[in-house]
């Protein structure tokens, strides 16, 4: 498959749109809210909804750096390990759920063009194990994961916040 085709069939339209899904759920749970309800941190967790979205975001976004490039392109830019979970002074609700749609979207269309089955060497990290591969596939599950995990966490505090249920 060459980098500009588009494949937009069978398992890749099953990942896709179970990570959509997810991504909608998170999404849903942050609809309606103020800047300063998505910055506040309604139980003894640090994790605040526009922190959530910010981290999705930051996730998905250097993910899709690795399955295009690996380790190297995935560390390609630092990460703030406190602040991704966070909003900083200035930031605004509208403005993380806008970058987390744009990285979204790159990440769709990308999808579309990349082989499922290449692979690159993870980073080295502790919580990687040494000399694994994860292929595009693996990375898709992976951000998955991430995003449901993330979208429960979400529901939790918008709860904690107004009652208010993504589910139920």
């Amino acid at each position: 498959m060459t980098s500009t085709e588009q494949v937009t069939t069978g398992e890749r339209v099953d990942l896709l749109q179970t990570l959509r899904r997810h991504r909608g759920f998170l999404l849903q749970t942050v609809d309606g809210l103020t800047d300063e309800q998505a910055a506040s941190r309604p139980t003894a967790s640090e994790l605040c909804l526009g922190g959530l979205i910010k981290h999705v975001a930051g996730t998905e976004e250097r993910w899709m750096r690795f399955a295009v490039g690996g380790a190297e392109a995935m560390q390609s830019e630092e990460i703030d390990w406190v602040g991704q979970f966070r909003m900083a002074e200035g930031e605004t609700l509208a403005a993380l759920v806008d970058r987390f749609q744009q990285v979204a979207a790159e990440t769709d269309e990308l999808i579309g063009t990349l082989d499922l089955d290449s692979a690159h060497p993870l980073p080295q990290a502790p919580w990687f194990e040494p000399g694994a591969s994860w292929t595009v596939r693996r990375v898709l599950l992976h951000l998955i994961a991430e995003t449901s995990q993330h979208a429960g966490h979400a529901d939790i505090l918008r709860e904690s916040i107004d009652g208010a249920k993504t589910m139920g």
